[in-house]
This record gives structure tokens, sequence and C-alpha cells, in this order.
């Protein structure tokens, strides 16, 4: 009786060990295989004109795709019923998918930046109350950097559903200087001066042409708007020099720039 007993463990350890055995050449095999189906799907067409974050993204599916049938098909072949091993996928899939629901959002947003190209690395965006060069676009994140040279990290998410202002798409940009002066000031005098030194300025572009208009007429000041175009990377150069240059120009011609006014009517009693 024993040695029957002995003999049934001696013959299940042996089934056993055999299957191991081959379910870690499986497992080996598997994996190598997988690793070069990765690296050839790389070298495709389709993936090397795609954008470096989509491709690195998919690849990434892929792998895990890939990697999961590998390790399920290395279960069912060791005894584990198939049923069981996905009731218990399942159940593990909807658990991780409730507490990572933001997560999901931002992978989702993530795969729509990457996807569409709202924006790409060195642009200039605003967005989420946020403004600043793009650094790096991730499937979770886009890491932004402020003009004071903070690290912003934006949720995809969020910023997917947002209104994105992107300032480096095109090439040209137009600057808007907001003047104003007092209403006894002639308006063909102060047109020709602001558009005089407008067009001195070497980053103003020629075409299109400067102009100057009457924007609104205030309260206590006849209010300009000088409209010139340069280059993107100029437009900081341009506003602050014609800003500052407008404001030379205006004390040297005795234009003056109103403060805001009120009249004031004392009723008294009469006498």
């Amino acid at each position: 009786m024993l040695e029957k007993f002995l003999n049934f463990l001696f013959d299940l350890a042996t089934s056993i060990g055999i299957k191991i055995i081959f379910a870690l050449i499986m497992l080996f095999v598997g994996f190598k295989v997988a690793k070069w189906m990765l690296k050839l799907v790389r070298k495709t067409k389709l993936f090397t004109r795609m954008d470096t974050s989509l491709a690195n993204f998919l690849v990434n599916i892929l792998k895990v795709v890939l990697y999961s049938f590998i390790l399920i098909s290395i279960a069912i072949y060791v005894g584990v019923p198939a049923t069981s091993f996905m009731a218990v996928l399942t159940s593990a899939g909807v658990a991780i998918g409730l507490a990572l629901q933001g997560s999901l959002a931002n992978l989702a947003g993530g795969i729509m930046i990457i996807a569409f190209h709202p924006f790409k690395i060195g642009d200039f965006i605003e967005g989420n109350g946020y403004s600043g060069t793009v650094e790096d676009v991730s499937i979770f994140y886009t890491k932004i950097i402020t003009p004071d040279n903070k690290s912003v990290m934006l949720p995809n998410g969020g910023l997917s559903n947002a209104a994105i202002v992107n300032y480096s798409e095109k090439d040209l940009r137009r600057v808007d200087i907001p003047l104003s002066v007092s209403y006894d000031t002639d308006i063909n005098e102060v047109r020709k001066l602001v558009l005089s030194l407008a067009n001195k300025n070497e980053k103003v572009l020629k075409d299109p042409a400067a102009a100057c208009v009457l924007s609104n007429k205030g309260e206590s000041s006849l209010d300009f708007t000088l409209r010139v175009w340069c280059k993107n990377g100029d437009y900081w150069d341009v506003y602050n020099a014609l800003a500052e240059a407008t404001k030379y120009a205006f004390d040297e011609n005795d234009i003056k720039i109103p403060f805001p006014q009120m009249d004031v009517h004392i009723i008294g009693e009469k006498k």
C-alpha cells in the first residue's frame, strides 16, 4: 500500500515537474519571441513615420498584450482553469478601473493629444489656467515651463477637454499696443507719430503694414490701438520696445496721457 502511494507521488511529481519545466521553456521562448516582434514592429514604415510619443505608447500597449497572452497561455497549460482565471482577471480589471478613474481619464487625454497634435514640444501654450513652453508630452501629463521658470505638470485629461491657445503654431503674430491721449489731441498727429515709430523698428514687418486705429472714446481719453506684425519669436521684444518708445515720443511732442477725471457739482442752499 505504501509503495503504491509513493509511486503515485513520484508519478505526480514527475508530471508536474515536466509541466513546470515546459512552462519555464515556454516562458523564456515566448518572451524572446515577443521582444523580437516588438523590435520588428518598431522598424516598420508605419511606426518610423509616426510621432515618437505615439509610437512608444502603442509599442508599450502591444508589449502588455503579448506578455499577458504568454502568461495566460502558460497558466492554462499548467492546469489553471481558464474560466476561473478569466473571472479573476475581470474582477481585478473592474477594481483597478474604479480605483484609477482619474488616471484612465489622463491616459485617454494623452492619447487624444498625441494623436491630434494640438501642440508639440517647444510650443508656447495656454490651457487650464497656465501658460508656458511645452517641455514634455507623456501619456498622463504634459510638462510646461512658465515664463518665470516654474515647472507645471498638467493632467492630460483636463487639458484635452479645455480650450488650448497655441501661440507658437503660426510664424507671425500681431502685437496690439493700447495708447490713450487727451481729447484735445489731434488724431492725425497721434497716428502719424506712432506709425513712424513702428516703421523704424527693424523687427516690425512691413507686410502686413502697421495700423493705428481709434478703438474707443473713453470717459476721459481717446483710446488708440497700435497694431503691428512681427515674427513669433520677436513678439515681446517688439511689444516692450514700442510701449517704451511711444511714451518717450508723447512726452517729446507734448501729447498728454490723461488721468481719470470727474466733474463734481455741489448744490448749496440759496441765501
